[in-house]
């Protein structure tokens, strides 16, 4: 198992997550954001046996939770939660955007 780090955007993401779900339940939002960092954690314990999404940017890997997807990298001696999304988001056009922190 390795270690996952979260960057600042996939944090970001996690709390507008978190904030659209407590619109209409914060119990909800609660329960569902734990969900999601316990799957972000769960990543590091086999990181390459995800979907590689190299189209979308290098080294990109996703692992699906619900109607989201958790986009990471594999790192030297780390996972890093790169971007938590809704599925239905215009992926490419995202990441054509240039929103990932460099890969060391």
């Amino acid at each position: 198992m390795v270690a996952v780090t979260f960057s600042p955007k996939s944090r970001q993401d996690i709390l507008d997550i978190g904030d659209y779900i407590a619109k209409d339940s914060p119990a909800n939002a609660r329960r569902f954001v734990g969900q999601l960092i316990e799957q972000c954690q769960r990543i590091g314990n086999a990181p390459l046996a995800y979907t590689g999404r190299e189209e979308l940017a290098p080294g990109l890997r996703m692992a699906p939770m619900g109607r989201y997807v958790v986009f990471f990298r594999v790192l030297d001696d780390m996972v890093r939660i790169e971007r938590v999304l809704h599925g239905a988001r215009d992926l490419p056009a995202i990441f054509r955007q240039g929103v990932l922190h460099k890969a060391k």
